[in-house]
């Protein structure tokens, strides 16, 4: 398959509308919460996340949203928030082990991972990962939140008109620097996607070229590879445990992290805990597992 700039070119102007109809609608929703102060009504169920995580209570729809949606569904709720650098890589490196997981959880079924283990494995290494990230010294992180910025749950509106107009602005700016970003990476990845080394491997079982090819491209194309050969059985169990793991921790590194990037957050902590866990992880549970 060959490069097609026009393919390329539908392919982000899908994804731009997507990320539209995501971005505004939520993002304004967040700021009605706010101005209404219904959050403090429900995000106290999720308090023992965001305390381990040590993010504020507010962050919880954040973190709902980016478990059962998508990653641009839980910036939509955490923009609004005022987050910190050190704040938004905790965000990143939580939401990009352990977000969509009802999608990204099928597809792991597919390759004979259970959805219990997948579920579980996600937030489990998410929450002790993000734990650990929000321990790491302030001084390692950058454009910190002034003192001066007014909080979302502080109102500087005179009117729910004035919230709207104000959120209005702020959603479609988002989400102009959201889209930019999405469409360079898909240009980029879609290039990468046509190389002949891509094309060639992606025909045959090749576990340590679906690793690669999943940390940059995302799961579904990673795994991809390697389903049909597991469903004629041509795959040993240990070698998917090991590749599913892995991928479920480390996965679309270069997309999931340059979408916090935008806000702050250290692409250098983001990929370091990711790549090094999912190798870390991913290693003790197939030495010790019984899978043969």
């Amino acid at each position: 398959m060959s490069f097609s700039v026009q393919n390329s070119l539908k392919t982000s102007l899908k994804s731009s509308w997507t990320i539209l109809k995501l971005i505004v609608p939520i993002y304004i929703l967040a700021d009605i919460l706010f101005y209404y102060d219904l959050l403090s009504h429900i995000t106290f169920i999720f308090k023992p996340i965001v305390a381990l995580l040590g993010l504020p209570q507010e962050a919880a729809l954040a973190i709902v949203s980016g478990l059962f949606l998508n990653l641009y569904a839980a910036i939509a709720f955490a923009a609004p928030l005022g987050l910190g650098a050190k704040e938004w890589t905790v965000l990143a490196v939580f939401l990009g082990i352990a977000h969509a997981l009802l999608v990204e959880t099928e597809i792991m079924k597919r390759l004979g991972l259970s959805r219990i283990y997948s579920i579980c494995l996600r937030l489990s290494v998410g929450l002790l990962v993000g734990g650990l990230t929000s321990t790491l010294p302030q001084s390692w992180f950058t454009h910190e939140l002034s003192q001066e910025t007014v909080l979302p749950n502080q109102s500087i509106y005179h009117s729910l008109f004035d919230l709207l107009q104000n959120s209005l602005y702020e959603s479609l700016s988002l989400s102009i620097k959201v889209i930019a970003l999405v469409t360079i990476l898909i240009f980029f990845l879609d290039f990468i996607k046509s190389l002949p080394i891509i094309e060639k491997h992606s025909q045959k079982v090749n576990s340590g070229f679906s690793i690669l090819v999943g940390v940059i491209l995302g799961i579904t194309y990673g795994a991809g590879i390697l389903i049909a050969e597991y469903e004629k059985g041509l795959l040993q169990k240990r070698e998917v445990l090991f590749i599913g793991t892995y991928l479920m921790i480390c996965h679309a590194i270069i997309e999931d992290t340059l979408l916090f990037v935008i806000f702050g957050a250290n692409p250098w902590i983001i990929v370091g805990l990711r790549l090094l866990f999912a190798t870390l992880v991913a290693y003790i549970i197939v030495k010790y597992s019984k899978t043969t």
